[in-house]
C-alpha cells in the first residue's frame, strides 16, 4: 500500500493523479522498503492459528413424533418443529402452549429409535400394511380410544419388544422411506457457520429391562447416511454387533460414526462391567473395540445424573444429585449396592484403570457430555422453562405425580417429579460446522452440563505457572504448553507433577458459581483404585483447608415460595491454578473439572409457585446445576 505525501501543499487530486500515473517518486514521501526488509513472519498473530476458540452448546439425544415412545403417547411435533425451536423460534408445544428457548442452540442431532421406526407414523397415517395385520389393526383401534387405550397399547408394545425381545412390526414394512426423509431434512437445516444439524439414531437394547442403550451419531450428511439404515437391537442384540455395524459403515461407505452409551445408572451393573455382554472375561481386542467406537459417555439427562453416587463417593457432599437409583429401566429388578460401581461415570473411569492394568487396554477412557433425551421435540433444559420430556409431562398443575417408570413394587417407581431438566453438550470448536462439532466430540474436547450454559476450560501440563492464569492469550499458552480436556499427559519430566489451569464463567442468564473442583481418580501399586475431590476455587471469603476442601456451603438466596433467587452470593467467573502435590509417576490417573452453581429453584418449585400447588415430596426444592469436563489422563 502507498501513502500520499501529507504536506499541505499536496492535494487529494494531485495524489490521485500521481497514483494514476504510477509516479511513486512524485506521489509518495520516502522510499518503498525493499522486499528483504519485510518481517519473515506474518504481522497478524491469528493467521495460522488453529486452536478451538469458541464454545458451542447443543443436544445430541433427541426424539420427535417419529419415535414409537414419543408419537405413540402424544407427541405431535416433528423434525421441522424441533429445528425451529432449537434455532430460537417460538412454537406451540404438543399440549398447545407457546414455548421458546432463552437463546438458540448451536447444534442438534435427531436420534429417533431404530426399533419400530415406522410404527408411530403408520398409526398416524392409517398405513394399510398396519391395518391389514391382525395385531396392527387392534393396536391402531386402541390408539383411537383415548389416553387409556393408548397407554394400554403402549404397555403391550413395551412388553413384546423389551421383555420378549421381539419386534411386533416385523414384516410389515412400516418404515419405508422414513430414514431417507430424516437425513435429508437434517441436511436442510444444516447451516455451516450458524447452526449444525446432525443425524443419528438410538439402539435401544434393554435385556430383561436393564438399560444398555446407545445413541449413534454420524459425522456425515445425507450423501453417506442415506446409504445405510438404522440398526435395531432386534437385528443386533449385542454391543459388539453394533460396533461391527459402525465398522462396516466406515469401511464400505467412507463415513464417520460413533456410539454413545447412556443411563448406566439403570443398567443394574451391566453398562461398565468387567466382562463382555455374554459374561466372558474382557480381553484386549474387545476393550480396544469398545473405546474405539465409544469415546464418549452421556452422563446426565432426564433419567438422572450419573457422575457418581453417595455410596461410591461418601466424602463428596455433591454426590447426591438427581438420582434415579432404585431399579432397572423397566422397574422390574431392584438395585443392589454391588451394582453401583459399574453404573456411574466416575467409578467406571476407575474400573477402566483396573482393566487396563490387567489386559493393557482401557475400555472406559471416555469423555463426558450431557443431553435431554427429550421425547417432546423440545430441548428445554432450564429449571424455569422445563417442558417435560414426554407429552403428558409438559407444564400442568398435575404433572408431578404420574408414573414415568411404573412398577408393581411401589419402591421401584419413578415419578414425573423426578425427571431432571438436564442436560446439554458443550464443545470447543473453531467454527460452527458439522466437521468441527463432530471432531470436538470424537477428540473428547467436550463437556456436560446439567442444563446451564456454563463455560469451562481446563489445560493440563508439566510446566504451567500460576502467572499463566493472567496471560493475555490463555488459550494459545494452554495448547502450546499443555493439553486440553479429553487428552493425555505424556512425557513426564523427572520429579514433575501435573499442573492445571482452569477458567469458568457462569451462564450469562443463570446462576453465579459456587466453586470449581478437580476430581482425581487413580490406581495404586497394589491395584486398588482411589478418588479424591479438590476444591481449587471457591466464591466468597471461604478458605480451602489443608485437606484441599472448603467444607462451608456457599449459602442460599432461594425464596422457595416465590420460586426466585438472587446472584448476591457466588461469583461470575473463577479461575484456578492447581498442582497435584500427591502425584506418583508410577500410578495411572485421570482428572476432570466439576463446576457447581449456587442454589436455585428446581423446576418443580417453579411449578408449585406458578400453579399454586404443594411442592412434591419426592425431590428437593432447590438444585445446584453443574458442568463436568471430559477428563485428562496420565499413564506411566
Amino acid at each position: 500500500m502507498y501513502f500520499c505525501n501529507k504536506s499541505y501543499s499536496s492535494t487529494i487530486l494531485a495524489c490521485l493523479l500521481a497514483l494514476t500515473a504510477g509516479s511513486q517518486a512524485d506521489a509518495f514521501e520516502g522510499e518503498v522498503p525493499p522486499p528483504e526488509a519485510v518481517p519473515p513472519q506474518d504481522y497478524s498473530p491469528f493467521v495460522n492459528r488453529s486452536y478451538p476458540n469458541q464454545v458451542l452448546f447443543g443436544d445430541l439425544h433427541f426424539h420427535t413424533e417419529i419415535s414409537f415412545d414419543a408419537g405413540l403417547i402424544g407427541t405431535s411435533l416433528n423434525i421441522h418443529d424441533a429445528f425451529r425451536v432449537a434455532r430460537g423460534e417460538k412454537i406451540i408445544s404438543n399440549t398447545g402452549q407457546p414455548v421458546q428457548l432463552i437463546r438458540p442452540l448451536d447444534f442438534l442431532a435427531i436420534t429417533e429409535h431404530a426399533e419400530m421406526l415406522g410404527l408411530s407414523t403408520a398409526i398416524r397415517t392409517s398405513n394399510q400394511n398396519l391395518l391389514q395385520d391382525e395385531w396392527g389393526r387392534r393396536i391402531y383401534d386402541q390408539f383411537g380410544e383415548g389416553q387409556l387405550g393408548r397407554m394400554a397399547a403402549f404397555g403391550e408394545i413395551i412388553e413384546i419388544s423389551t421383555v420378549e425381545g421381539r419386534d411386533p412390526t416385523a414384516g410389515l414394512d412400516l418404515d419405508g422411506d422414513i430414514w431417507l426423509d430424516i437425513v435429508e431434512t437434517v441436511d436442510e437445516y444444516n447451516d455451516p457457520g450458524t447452526f449444525t444439524a446432525l443425524s443419528g439414531f438410538e439402539w435401544t437394547f434393554t435385556p430383561k429391562g436393564d438399560n444398555l442403550h446407545r445413541v449413534i451419531i454420524f459425522g456425515d450428511g445425507a450423501e453417506k447416511t442415506s446409504k445405510t439404515r438404522p440398526l435395531s437391537f432386534f437385528q443386533a442384540p449385542d454391543p459388539e454387533m453394533l460396533w461391527d455395524y459402525l465398522s462396516d459403515y466406515e469401511a464400505n461407505i467412507g463415513g464417520k460414526a460413533i456410539s454413545v452409551p447412556h443411563n448406566g445408572n439403570m443398567s443394574n451393573g451391566l453398562m461398565f462391567n468387567k466382562n463382555k455382554f455374554d459374561g466372558s472375561p474382557m480381553d484386549a481386542d474387545y476393550a480396544a473395540k469398545r473405546i474405539r467406537w465409544e469415546p464418549m459417555h452421556e452422563m446426565t439427562q432426564i433419567k438422572g445424573d450419573e457422575e457418581t453416587h453417595p455410596l461410591l463417593s461418601p466424602d463428596d457432599e455433591f454426590a447426591d444429585f438427581e438420582r434415579w437409583d432404585v431399579a432397572n429401566l423397566s422397574g422390574t429388578a431392584a438395585k443392589t449396592p454391588e451394582m453401583l460401581q459399574y453404573e456411574y461415570a466416575r467409578s467406571a473411569l476407575k474400573v477402566g484403570l483396573e482393566i487396563e492394568r490387567d489386559i493393557g487396554v482401557n475400555p472406559y477412557k471416555f469423555g463426558l457430555y450431557g443431553t435431554t433425551d427429550t421425547h417432546t421435540a423440545l430441548p428445554t433444559t432450564r429449571e424455569d422453562n422445563y417442558f417435560g420430556k414426554y407429552q403428558h409431562t409438559e407444564p400442568s398443575a398435575n404433572r408431578h405425580n404420574m408414573d414415568v417408570i411404573p412398577a408393581e413394587d411401589p419402591a421401584l417407581r419413578i415419578l414425573t417429579a423426578q425427571e431432571s431438566a438436564s442436560g446439554l453438550t458443550a464443545v470447543w470448536a473453531r467454527e460452527n460446522t458439522r466437521k468441527e462439532v463432530y471432531g470436538a466430540i470424537t477428540r473428547k474436547e467436550a463437556y456436560a452440563t446439567t442444563g446451564s450454559r456454563i463455560r469451562v476450560r481446563v489445560f493440563g501440563g508439566w510446566e504451567f505457572e500460576e502467572a499463566d492464569l493472567q496471560t493475555s492469550d490463555f488459550i494459545s499458552n494452554g495448547y502450546q504448553n499443555g493439553v486440553p480436556m479429553g487428552s493425555d499427559l505424556v512425557n513426564a519430566p523427572e520429579n514433575a507433577a501435573p499442573r492445571f489451569l482452569v477458567r469458568a464463567l457462569r451462564d450469562p442468564d443463570g446462576a453465579n458459581l459456587d466453586r470449581v473442583q478437580i476430581i482425581k481418580g487413580w490406581i495404586d501399586k497394589a491395584g486398588e483404585t482411589h478418588e479424591r475431590v479438590y476444591d481449587v476455587a471457591v466464591s466468597g471469603n471461604r478458605q480451602i483447608g489443608d485437606d484441599g476442601r472448603a467444607r462451608e456451603p456457599v449459602g442460599s438466596t432461594v425464596d422457595i415460595e416465590a420460586a426466585s433467587f438472587t446472584n448476591t452470593i457466588g461469583a461470575v467467573a473463577m479461575d484456578a491454578y492447581w498442582v497435584d502435590s500427591d502425584f506418583d509417576p508410577s500410578e495411572s490417573a485421570f482428572y476432570y473439572v466439576r463446576v457447581i452453581e449456587i442454589p436455585k429453584p428446581r423446576w418443580t418449585t417453579y411449578d408449585a409457585a406458578f400453579y399454586g400447588i404443594p411442592l412434591p415430596e419426592a425431590v428437593q426444592p432447590t438444585v445446584q446445576d453443574r458442568a463436568y469436563t471430559s477428563p485428562i489422563w496420565y499413564t506411566p
